[in-house]
C-alpha cells in the first residue's frame, strides 16, 4: 500500500509543467527532424528549421518554446489501494502544482486562462485551474499525465456524429483543411472514435499523449483496422500538401492516434484534435517514496539543423515604411523587419473599437498611421530579456477589426500567424496593405529579435496590452500581398497537384 504525499504531487505537477515548457518531447523531436529532411518545398523547410532551432534554444535556455503555455490538462489515473496524507483533494493539489509551476521566477510562464468564460473573462493571474479526468484503477501507484494544450490547436477541435455507414477517413480528410493553419502543423491528429459524445472528446485529448510511432506501424505493416485507418489517415491527409505552417508541403502530420471505444449501435461518434508544432507533455508515476524525477533529454537528440535567414530575405525599415513599399511585395516572399513594431490581440482591438463606436479617442500614444501590428502575447522577461517568447497569435480572430484598423486608423501591416478570412484579404486588397507571419512554434528564436519594449495602453489587458517593441531582423514571410494574393492559398494547392501527379 504507497501513501501518496500531498507535497509530491505538488512538487511533481510544479517541476514537470516546468520541464514541459522547454523540453519537446524527444519522439516529436526526432520525427520533425525526419520530416525535415525529407521536406522538397523550401518554405516549408524553412518553417521547421526554425521550429527545430527554436527546440533547441529553449532546451539549452530553459525557456518556454511558444509564448502560449497552454492550459493544463491532467489524465490521472488513483489506484485503489492508494491512501492520502493530504488536506486537499486531487484537483486542490494539481492547481497548486499548476500554480507554482506557472509562477516559478526562474522561467515564467504565460497565465492564459480566464474566468467566467463570458463576461468579465478576467485572468486567474496562475494559470488555474486545470483541466483533471480522473479514472480509479488496480494497484497503489499514482499515474499521471500532463498535457499543456495551446489555444491556436485547442481551437480546432472538431467533434460529429457519423452514421454508422459513414465514412471516419473521408470526414477527417474532408475537416482537416477546414481547420486552416492556427493549430501550427507540422503536428499529431489525435482521434477518439466511439463511445459517446463526451467520451469521443476525451479519447481523442488522451490520444495525443501516446507515443509517435508511423514509421515504425509502417514498417511492420497493420495489425487491424485501426492501424489500418492511422496509416490511410496519415497518407491522405499529407497529400492535402498542407505542409507546415500551412504553407505548402509533403508533411502536415507526423502522426495519427486513434482511441476507441464501443458505442450505440445507432451512433458513430467522432472527436478530431490536434497537437501543434509545440507538442508538450509529459507521464510520471508516485508510488510514496517521493517526488518525480525527471530525466532532460539529450542535447544530442535534437537533429543538427540551424536556421540563418535567407539570403533573398528583403530588409525592411519598419519606421519608414510606406504603403508603395508594401505594393511591391508578393506573397511567398521573406522579410527581417527592423525598426519599432506595435502590437495588439484580441482584446486590445475589441476596446479600440468600443472607444470609437462611443465617439471617446484613442490613449495617448496610440497612432496606428502607417504602423504595423503584431499579433503576440508575450511571456514575461526573466533576468536581462528585454521580453519573454513572443511567437504570433492566430490572426484570424482579428479579422473583424481588420477594416477598421487599415481602413479608419490607417495602420499599413499586420504580422501573426495561419491564413487570413475572405473579409480580411478583401480589406487587405482594398487599403494595400499586407499581412506577415512568423512561424509558430518558433517563439523563443523570435524573442531573440526583440531589443526593447515598452508600454502603450491598455497595462490592465496584461498579455494583450498595446505595446511597442524595437526589433532587429524579425524573421516572417508575406501570406497576403496587397494584391490580395494569399500563400495559404497558393502554397499548398501547388504541393496538392504535384502530390497527385507524383501518385498517377
Amino acid at each position: 500500500m504507497s501513501v501518496i504525499r500531498q507535497d509530491d504531487v505538488i512538487q511533481s505537477v510544479a517541476d514537470a509543467l516546468q520541464y514541459i515548457s522547454y523540453y519537446h518531447p524527444v519522439d516529436f523531436i526526432t520525427a520533425l527532424g525526419e520530416a525535415y529532411a525529407r521536406e522538397e518545398s523550401p518554405a516549408a523547410r524553412d518553417a521547421m528549421a526554425q521550429i527545430l532551432m527554436n527546440s533547441r534554444m529553449s532546451a539549452e535556455g530553459r525557456r518556454p518554446m511558444c509564448q502560449d503555455t497552454g492550459i493544463v490538462v491532467a489524465f490521472v489515473k488513483v489506484g485503489m489501494d492508494v491512501r492520502w496524507d493530504s488536506t486537499l483533494d486531487l484537483q486542490g493539489m494539481i492547481d497548486e502544482g499548476v500554480r507554482r509551476g506557472y509562477t516559478n521566477p526562474d522561467n515564467v510562464l504565460r497565465a492564459s486562462v480566464v474566468e467566467p468564460p463570458i463576461g468579465a473573462r478576467k485572468n486567474t493571474r496562475d494559470n488555474t485551474p486545470a483541466v483533471v479526468h480522473t479514472e480509479l484503477v488496480a494497484g497503489d501507484k499514482l499515474e499521471i499525465t500532463l498535457a499543456a494544450k495551446g489555444g491556436g490547436s485547442e481551437n480546432k477541435s472538431k467533434f460529429t456524429i457519423l452514421n454508422p455507414s459513414d465514412s471516419v477517413v473521408d470526414w477527417v480528410v474532408e475537416t482537416v483543411p477546414k481547420m486552416g493553419a492556427g493549430w501550427c502543423p507540422p503536428g499529431i491528429l489525435g482521434l477518439g472514435i466511439g463511445g459517446t459524445a463526451e467520451k469521443a472528446m476525451v479519447m481523442a485529448k488522451a490520444a495525443l499523449n501516446d507515443p509517435i510511432d508511423m514509421h515504425a506501424l509502417r514498417a511492420r505493416g497493420p495489425a487491424d483496422d485501426i492501424e489500418r485507418m492511422r496509416i490511410e489517415l496519415y497518407d491522405k491527409i499529407n497529400a492535402l500538401g498542407i505542409g507546415a505552417q500551412g504553407l505548402g508541403g509533403l508533411t502536415t502530420v507526423l502522426d495519427v492516434k486513434i482511441n476507441h471505444y464501443p458505442t450505440h449501435a445507432t451512433s458513430l461518434p467522432v472527436a478530431l484534435i490536434p497537437n501543434c508544432a509545440s507538442t508538450r507533455h509529459v507521464h510520471f508515476t508516485l508510488d510514496g517514496s517521493g517526488p518525480a524525477v525527471l530525466e532532460p533529454p539529450r542535447l544530442e537528440d535534437w537533429p543538427d539543423v540551424s536556421w540563418t535567414p535567407s539570403g533573398e530575405a528583403r530588409r525592411v525599415n519598419l519606421d519608414t515604411l510606406t504603403r508603395e513599399e508594401v505594393a511591391s511585395w508578393r506573397a511567398g516572399d521573406r522579410v527581417l523587419l527592423s525598426g519599432k513594431l506595435l502590437t495588439g490581440r484580441d482584446a486590445a482591438h475589441r476596446r479600440i473599437q468600443q472607444l470609437i463606436e462611443s465617439g471617446q479617442a484613442l490613449p495617448e500614444g496610440v497612432d496606428f498611421r502607417n504602423r504595423v501590428i503584431y499579433y503576440v502575447g508575450p511571456v514575461d522577461p526573466v533576468r536581462d530579456e528585454a521580453v519573454g517568447p513572443a511567437g504570433p497569435t492566430t490572426s484570424t480572430r482579428m479579422d473583424k477589426f481588420t477594416d477598421l484598423m487599415l481602413g479608419d486608423l490607417g495602420l499599413i501591416g499586420m504580422v501573426g500567424k495561419a491564413e487570413r478570412g475572405p473579409l480580411a484579404i478583401d480589406s487587405i486588397k482594398r487599403h494595400g496593405g499586407v499581412y506577415l507571419i512568423a512561424v509558430g512554434g518558433a517563439a523563443y528564436l523570435v524573442s531573440k529579435a526583440i531589443r526593447s519594449t515598452r508600454l502603450i495602453a491598455f497595462e490592465d489587458l496584461g498579455m494583450e496590452a498595446i505595446r511597442e517593441f524595437e526589433i532587429v531582423d524579425m524573421p516572417v514571410t508575406v501570406a497576403v500581398d496587397a494584391t490580395g494574393d494569399s500563400v495559404h492559398s497558393s502554397g499548398p494547392a501547388k504541393w496538392r497537384r504535384q502530390l497527385a501527379l507524383e501518385v498517377s
